[in-house]
């Protein structure tokens, strides 16, 4: 008899894949804000999926053929992507509201929401330490969203309300993964999204774009699902403690990109609550891999 096969880690690589990760989660989130100055948010949507779809059939079909495809519940696909399909919605047009690092940066409270709807779906036990670390995490996003400019406040509403809809589709994801494989998830996301942008479309406006615009609207599809693939092959070499920290350079990113291009200089409540909810989203991951949970989410909140 053969002995068990046990993994090796590689924690070096899994780094190195996170790191690029965030730098493709960063570069896509920047070309949205610039697209949707010209676009309706549903067509920058709906290129960007199609440009998904794309890489993660490159990536999955090859390898399994159409058994991703086979599930029996279909109608939970179709439920949890038509939230997926809102909750981006809502952060495309925070993108077009506030800066691109105070989107981001609220959009990072989404484990804060997942762990509520967890408990609330899932009957997981908060507890007190990690009830501490959600109260604290909630603060930061109010620190966050502190009024500066009107657009700012109204884009934090709408990207607040990105992060509560993703943290529950986090808590339905975990519940599908009981039954639903890694490429199965996937690949009905990918096709979900595309059907859902594409009969949105007409009734939020489609215009025919420039060659160059079109060209940067498939782009940003291609970079949010290679950085979908680098984030999961950075879980799938080393634990999640060991590279999920290097997430929140997603962040760095996006305060140079942001400074960069539109010149958003960071002010101290940015600062100090995007310092309070990446400590308390760090304390939760910590807080779940001690546990041993698995981890189970796929999607990138954007």
């Amino acid at each position: 008899m053969r002995p068990p096969h046990v993994r090796k880690d590689h924690v070096t690589l899994g780094i190195f894949y996170m790191l690029a990760a965030t730098v493709a989660f960063a570069a896509s989130q920047a070309m949205s804000k610039w697209l949707v100055a010209g676009y309706s948010f549903s067509e920058v949507l709906l290129f960007r999926a199609l440009g998904s779809l794309a890489i993660v059939a490159l990536m999955i079909l090859p390898r399994h053929g159409v058994a991703p495809f086979h599930t029996r519940r279909l109608g939970a696909h179709v439920t949890r992507n038509g939230v997926q399909a809102v909750a981006q919605s809502f952060l495309m047009i925070a993108l077009g509201l506030m800066p691109l690092a105070g989107a981001i940066a609220i959009n990072f409270s989404a484990p804060i929401f997942a762990a509520l709807a967890a408990a609330l779906y899932l009957h997981e036990r908060i507890g007190r330490a990690r009830g501490l670390a959600l109260v604290i995490g909630f603060l930061g996003v109010l620190l966050v969203a502190s009024p500066g400019t009107d657009a700012f406040s109204t884009g934090a509403y709408f990207a607040i309300a990105n992060a509560v809809m993703f943290g529950s589709i986090t808590a339905a994801v975990r519940g599908l993964s009981v039954t639903e494989s890694a490429e199965t998830l996937t690949v009905y996301q990918m096709v979900c999204l595309t059907v859902y942008f594409a009969a949105a479309a007409p009734f939020f406006g489609f215009a025919i774009p420039k060659a160059s615009d079109a060209a940067i609207l498939l782009a940003n599809g291609v970079l949010n699902g290679v950085g979908q693939y680098w984030w999961t092959r950075a879980l799938s070499l080393a634990p999640p403690a060991a590279v999920g920290p290097f997430y929140y350079f997603s962040l760095v990113w996006a305060m140079i990109l942001g400074f960069l291009f539109w010149g958003d200089v960071p002010g101290p409540a940015l600062l100090i609550g995007s310092a309070v909810v990446v400590g308390s989203g760090l304390y939760l991951l910590w807080h779940e891999s001690a546990r041993k949970a698995p981890i189970a989410e796929l999607t990138e909140g954007g």
